[in-house]
């Protein structure tokens, strides 16, 4: 499958994204063909985590959220890690960002802590969904379903659990990104 002519944001908190959440997914796009724009609070350079705690890669920030609106984009990827998901929920820059992805009906990519950033987006309402397990009670509050399966899609969002999760994750991410405007998002679902 090819996103050749496809650009998708991958998203970054500075010291909080977690290192193969961000980095597997990024290749995968590559990979497959896909342009990939790394979005975050400033410009420079960011590193990533493993496990919350130890320091992982180091990868340039290309834009800003201010520099971007989702219209640029096919696709969006929000990686988790604990911190890093905090900071993006914190972000009223980052969450207007996400939102705008479901407003647009494109496909948005959650990994592990990220559903915290669609709780923050309230786009979460009726869909069916997975995450790290400790946001389960966070995503059935704010009127999802939570399914504990390595990848669940749902009208062009897809979500998994953890990186042990990231073989599936990338390769319904590319899928989706790769179908575009899912017929489900499109119908208003």
């Amino acid at each position: 499958m090819t996103l050749q002519g496809k650009s998708v944001a991958v998203l970054i908190a500075p010291r909080g994204t977690e290192e193969p959440e961000f980095s597997k997914p990024k290749q995968a796009i590559e990979e497959a063909g896909g342009k990939v724009t790394v979005v975050s609070f400033e410009t420079g350079v960011a590193r990533t985590v493993n496990s919350d705690l130890d320091e992982g890669g180091s990868y340039t920030i290309d834009k800003t959220f201010a520099e971007v609106k989702a219209d640029d984009f096919d696709g969006l990827v929000v990686p988790g890690g604990t911190v890093g998901a905090d900071k993006l929920r914190g972000s009223g820059e980052a969450i207007g960002f996400i939102r705008a992805f479901f407003d647009q009906k494109k496909p948005v990519a959650a990994i592990c802590h990220a559903p915290w950033t669609l709780i923050e987006a309230d786009v979460l309402k009726g869909r069916s969904l997975t995450s790290y397990p400790t946001l389960k009670v966070d995503i059935e509050n704010a009127g999802g379903t939570w399914v504990n399966d390595e990848v669940v899609v749902d009208n062009g969002l897809v979500t998994s659990r953890d990186p042990n999760d990231l073989p599936a994750f990338c390769a319904k991410l590319i899928e989706e990104v790769a179908a575009g405007v899912s017929a489900g998002l499109a119908a208003g679902k």
